[in-house]
């Protein structure tokens, strides 16, 4: 071993070593807060991270959860700095815009699974409700996917008068109703129901099918399809 070498820091070893798992197995061959890690020495190459990587473990679940934490939060753990808080946007970022992308070119009735990993990615570890609307055309194709509501942990506004109109003005013929309960449990509520109910009543006339309401939740969802509750 040379000086240099023995001068040398030993986390540099470490981050070639997990590199290198990372270059032969891919995600799998790491654990959660190792694949942390790999985002947070972009961000802090002079650093031992190991210790930060296991802290936001601890503190927001799991890699998903931590990624998709709103900056306010990250803030709160010290040590994560602004340069790092911009790495893990853009790692939640880019997974978005791959989801996006890929039931933009799938989404149909008979990809229901497609489906259903779009809306976990988008969704599934929000801290807050979020209500959104899949616009779909006569052949079940995407026309578009809009949030349509933001509200608080257990509340997001829906105006079911406000998503018939925006389903004519983009020409859709159904929807698809989807919204997360950050509590966890995607079990529908009673007014989950009566809303749905209540855009049904107002597109049948209108010739705008809602095929389904899918509740989302951290370890699962419900669709309310599925529950024959439409």
């Amino acid at each position: 071993m040379t000086e240099a070498d023995a001068s040398a820091p030993h986390y540099l070893g470490h981050r070639e070593r997990l590199r290198e798992r990372f270059r032969k197995g891919g995600a799998d061959a790491l654990g959660e807060y190792e694949l942390l890690e790999l985002i947070l020495f972009r961000a802090m190459p002079r650093r031992d991270v190991k210790p930060l990587a296991k802290a936001l473990i601890a503190r927001f679940g799991s890699f998903a959860e931590t990624v998709s934490a709103r900056p306010e939060r990250l803030r709160e753990i010290d040590g994560l700095g602004e340069a790092a808080i911009v790495e893990l946007k853009i790692v939640e970022a880019a997974a978005k815009r791959l989801a996006k992308s890929a039931i933009e070119k799938r989404l149909t009735l008979s990809s229901f699974s497609a489906v259903v990993d779009y809306c976990r990615t988008m969704m599934a570890f929000l801290d807050h409700e979020e209500f959104r609307v899949l616009f779909l055309d006569k052949k079940n194709c995407l026309l578009a996917d809009e949030v349509q509501g933001v509200g608080t942990i257990d509340h997001a506004p829906v105006y079911p008068r406000e998503i018939m109109r925006r389903a004519l003005e983009l020409g859709a013929c159904a929807i698809i109703l989807v919204h997360n309960h950050p509590s966890g449990d995607p079990q529908p509520s009673a007014d989950d129901i009566h809303m749905t109910q209540q855009i049904i009543a107002i597109g049948k006339p209108l010739k705008v099918a809602v095929h389904d309401h899918l509740i989302i939740g951290k370890h699962g969802h419900v669709s309310l399809k599925g529950l024959r509750m439409i």
